[in-house]
């Protein structure tokens, strides 16, 4: 199955695929909200301001089974990252990320190895899956911070292709 279309369901509990977001890039994220990590949330919106126009959305995906470090509610955490963090980009619904009840999607996303060839289980919290335009997948650890510069690398390189324009013909001169 096409990684973009396992089904998903939105924070507020409508259903949906990934692929509503197109088809450019994704940095799907596992997040929480009283994690260490959790500033990260800045340097997500950042990106998502960044290269939103050029084609990346940011997906996150709140997940409870890391010391319990996202206990709230559907409207909590929607609260909490608006607040907190100015977070406009999509948050789906509260998913398990390991495990027997794991979301499909991460399912998916275990195969894909890091930046030191390692695949399996997701580690911790905010741990980042950039999914490329053509289907390619990076995946980082929770340490390496949404703005390193192997991520930037892995979000540009996943970005869709544009065409670019041709220079428009000078007009003719007035007669």
């Amino acid at each position: 199955m096409n990684i973009r279309e396992i089904p998903v369901t939105t924070l507020d509990g409508r259903s949906t695929t990934l692929a509503e977001f197109g088809d450019g890039a994704l940095l799907v994220v596992n997040v929480a909200s009283k994690c260490g990590f959790t500033p990260q949330y800045t340097q997500l919106e950042a990106l998502h301001e960044k290269y939103g126009e050029q084609g990346l959305t940011i997906v996150g995906f709140p997940c409870n089974q890391f010391a319990g470090q996202e206990p709230g509610n559907a409207d909590k955490i929607q609260d909490f990252c608006s607040i907190n963090y100015g977070v406009t980009f999509p948050l789906m619904e509260k998913v398990k990320v390991n495990g027997r009840h794991a979301h499909p999607l991460y399912n998916e996303l275990h195969d894909v190895p890091d930046t030191g060839g390692k695949t399996g289980r997701v580690r911790w919290n905010f741990e980042k899956f950039v999914i490329g335009a053509d289907g390619a997948i990076t995946r980082f650890r929770s340490a390496v911070t949404p703005d390193d510069p192997a991520v930037i690398a892995a979000i540009e390189a996943g970005l869709p292709a544009r065409t670019v324009d041709a220079e428009p013909a000078e007009a003719p001169p007035a007669s």
